[in-house]
């Protein structure tokens, strides 16, 4: 997309409110819009997420991806030797390559690599970025593009830290930017519907939510510490968090059991399936009112991986309703109300009312956010500038209540919650530590 009109766009705001008709005079022969009328994409993190996240966006016809970014040139995901699928080398090869089968002359050479989010967020000929790293970097390289005026779509969870994601969330705001998270499952048409059977009052009155996420994961032992491979700025991949000796078993995939680096499984699914207990429930911009953790466990013997493997955190709201988020629960959603009850999962859903279950069945005139392409959902929000079905302040509302679980499990005490506010109500203690920001330098949030 030219700047003039990513201009327009960025103009336009909220008042453009229908998806912007490209003429038939900007297609080209393959049906796609010229390239100078196309949402030019950068996409950083090119691990397996990254690279899924760029295949959908790559295969819109109005996107035209231009840059791709990763500090490790070559790698894979599983093991430590082979062919490297992943890293920004097979992302440009694959970008390249994907855009010269669909140009007559069969070459392409127009994406350009970099291993410095920084270069690529600076860029003025970019009007969207892809955020798709581990989620410690998620927040600072989402803040510095936003500031330099791109839409956004990041990863789950949003954000490592809570303070990291209310930072994230007011910029949105304040620079009037198109933000997606990728909590793909609100593009899926079975949560959809098991969330219009809950808005439109089939269950009744919803007195609890059963959240079931999976078990941690467990690598007992400390191996030797391993060199770092050749094309990895792994200083670089730490950032703004603990530069940690390397080892394979930490580093991709896997950084999801290191504290500095992720959350383990309750944060890791969170945004997932506790997304979609507050989209049933009408929460999406609200919060509980108490949490408490309990019956968390982690690795008994001292390890690499040191995140929870078993994990309970209750979440009472004003509306009445009490949200259990636990390991122990069914893999994924259980709406219980007094009149019923149903259950959502990837690939299958159930109901105390088989009638319920058809996904023709008319559930009533309350209707969800209709998206059906979690990525074309992005890119249509990008030129009309309407709001996502998954957009920055919903993501961090969803997973605020494992940021409190964590700080209630190492207080041992519950929590009370201010959701206006979003304050710990009379734990002063509780609060710092909710919102603390320890950066490595020379890595600021600011």
């Amino acid at each position: 997309m030219n700047t003039h009109r990513r201009t327009f766009l960025k103009a336009a705001g909220t008042a453009v409110s229908f998806p912007m008709v490209i003429p038939a005079s900007a297609l080209g022969k393959d049906g796609r819009p010229a390239p100078s009328e196309r949402i030019t994409i950068g996409a950083i993190g090119l691990g397996a997420m990254g690279t899924g996240d760029l295949n959908n966006h790559m295969n819109e016809p109005v996107s035209q991806v231009v840059a791709v970014c990763d500090v490790h040139r070559k790698h894979n995901r599983d093991k430590r030797e082979g062919e490297g699928r992943y890293g920004w080398e097979p992302a440009k090869a694959k970008v390249e390559q994907y855009y010269a089968r669909n140009q007559e002359s069969g070459k392409y050479s127009g994406c350009d690599a970099y291993t410095d989010f920084r270069e690529l967020c600076a860029r003025k000929d970019i009007d969207a970025v892809i955020v798709a790293t581990p989620d410690h970097w998620h927040a600072r390289i989402t803040l510095e593009a936003l500031r330099n005026g791109k839409d956004v779509y990041c990863e789950k969870p949003v954000t490592h830290l809570f303070a990291e994601g209310q930072a994230v969330y007011k910029e949105v705001a304040k620079r009037k930017a198109i933000f997606q998270t990728g909590s793909q499952q609100r593009s899926d048409q079975r949560f959809r519907h098991c969330a219009e059977l809950v808005m439109n009052g089939h269950l009744g009155k919803v007195t609890k939510v059963e959240v079931g996420l999976p078990r941690g994961k467990e690598l007992p032992g400390i191996p030797v510490v391993e060199t770092v491979p050749e094309g990895l700025d792994y200083d670089f991949w730490c950032g703004p968090s603990k530069l940690r000796p390397y080892h394979f078993d930490t580093h991709h995939r896997n950084w999801r059991w290191v504290l500095d680096y992720g959350g383990g499984q309750l944060m890791d699914w969170i945004g997932h399936h506790n997304d979609c207990a507050h989209w049933g429930l009408g929460l999406d911009k609200s919060g509980p009112i108490l949490v408490e953790a309990s019956g968390f466990t982690f690795p008994k013997e001292k390890g690499l991986w040191e995140a929870p493997l078993d994990y309970t955190v209750r979440s009472q709201f004003a509306e009445g309703v009490e949200i259990v988020i636990s390991n122990s629960n069914k893999m994924g959603v259980k709406y219980i109300g007094e009149d019923g009850w149903v259950h959502v999962s990837r690939g299958q859903h159930d109901a105390s009312d088989r009638r319920w279950l058809p996904l023709k069945f008319e559930t009533g005139s309350k209707k969800a956010y209709l998206s059906n392409h979690h990525a074309r959902n992005f890119l249509e929000c990008v030129k009309s500038r309407q709001e996502t079905v998954c957009p920055a302040e919903t993501a961090h509302r969803s997973i605020t209540p494992g940021h409190l679980g964590y700080v209630s499990h190492f207080l041992g005490r519950p929590l009370k919650w201010d959701p206006v506010k979003e304050e710990v109500i009379g734990d002063s203690e509780a609060d710092r530590m909710l919102k603390a920001v320890d950066y490595r330098e020379p890595w600021k949030l600011g």
